[in-house]
């Protein structure tokens, strides 16, 4: 709580001590205050309460930060925003250790990013963490194994499933496929076991 003179004098005093702008924080009148009779008798201080706005991308990237250091990585972090897409590039020398087996350790870290992200939005934030290109790499890598497999089951004439993945890289193998008019792709399961499934869609009969 804050109090002033004025409304206005309460909001300078709480600004002044909380070393904030007015655009970085949430204002409520808890009481606009009386000037009293001659200004002296029944006189009355105004009242507000001020919180600080809470930005959840700078949280998720205070996150972020924090557990990369924790972890022992030097690494330089660079936010790219658009709409609720936030992209945290992230260049290390140890951009190894902070992918992980098979990006295991940076999806999980990209997942709890995201939940603390959301935990101070009043709308839906998707985070992505991107260290050193790795999920560029590893969208070409995903879209080869997308062809190979399809090719495999053609070739098989039965469907071929595979490791259980993140919807994102699913949604990858999705999108590769699309237009292979021979083979079908879903998913099946629940996370984090759900996996995405290449199935040709007419199953050729072997002569006898």
């Amino acid at each position: 709580m804050f109090t002033g003179r004025t409304v206005e004098e309460a909001t300078q005093n709480g600004l002044k001590q909380l070393g904030l702008n007015e655009d970085q924080v949430i204002l409520s009148v808890i009481d606009e205050g009386k000037r009293g009779f001659l200004g002296v008798f029944n006189k009355k201080p105004a009242v507000i309460e001020m919180k600080r706005k809470i930005d959840s991308a700078q949280e998720a990237e205070e996150y972020l930060q924090r557990v990369i250091t924790e972890m022992g990585i030097t690494a330089d972090i660079t936010k790219k925003a658009q709409g609720r897409d936030i992209e945290f590039i992230i260049n290390s020398t140890d951009a190894s250790m902070l992918i992980g087996k098979r990006g295991g350790t940076v999806n999980a870290l990209e997942l709890l990013t995201q939940l603390v992200a959301n935990r101070f939005s009043t709308h839906y934030i998707n985070i992505k963490l991107n260290p050193e290109g790795y999920r560029e790499k590893r969208k070409q890598s995903l879209e080869v194994l997308a062809g190979k497999l399809a090719a495999k089951a053609l070739k098989s004439q039965s469907k071929v499933e595979l490791e259980p993945m993140n919807s994102a890289e699913r949604k990858i193998l999705h999108q590769a496929l699309v237009r292979n008019k021979s083979i079908r792709t879903y998913s099946v399961g629940t996370e984090p076991n759900r996996h995405l499934v290449i199935e040709p869609l007419q199953v050729k009969r072997r002569k006898s």
